[in-house]
């Protein structure tokens, strides 16, 4: 029996180890992802990981408030990452209108120049249409 919980410490000790590399990882990916979403994962990865951290502890320790704590600390990740992804969407849309807004402006500066040569080609056709006829 005290080899079976001896080789339970040992595995339990290399998975936190695993872990604790995941979650370097992690932290990697949230630093230097190309992208914004790819930061998004990476922190709730980096919050997954860490409630399996203390959970794990909890287990070796032998502490049970530890488990409560992994719990608390779940329902933080997962405000913290909500509150991330809205503020996310909230900039991409300010985007989005600011582009549509531009291109809106671009094509109704197209349209008047278009019209100005437009305008311009048809007096000259109508100044050379006079002098014709004289």
């Amino acid at each position: 029996m005290e080899l079976l919980h001896h080789a339970e410490e040992i595995l339990l000790g290399i998975v936190m180890f695993v872990l604790a590399v995941c979650l370097l990882a992690s932290l990697f990916r949230s630093i230097f992802g190309p992208r914004f979403t790819d930061r998004i994962v990476g922190i709730n990865m980096i919050g997954t990981q860490t409630i399996l951290i203390i959970c794990i502890l909890a287990y070796l320790i032998g502490e049970q408030y530890l488990v409560d704590i992994a719990l608390i600390y779940a329902m933080i990740s997962f405000l913290a990452v909500v509150v991330m992804v809205n503020i996310y969407l909230s900039v991409y849309r300010e985007k989005a209108l600011r582009s549509k807004a531009e291109a809106e402006l671009m094509r109704a500066e197209h349209d008047i120049e278009v019209g100005n040569v437009k305008q311009e080609t048809a007096s000259s056709d109508a100044s050379d249409s006079d002098e014709e006829e004289v």
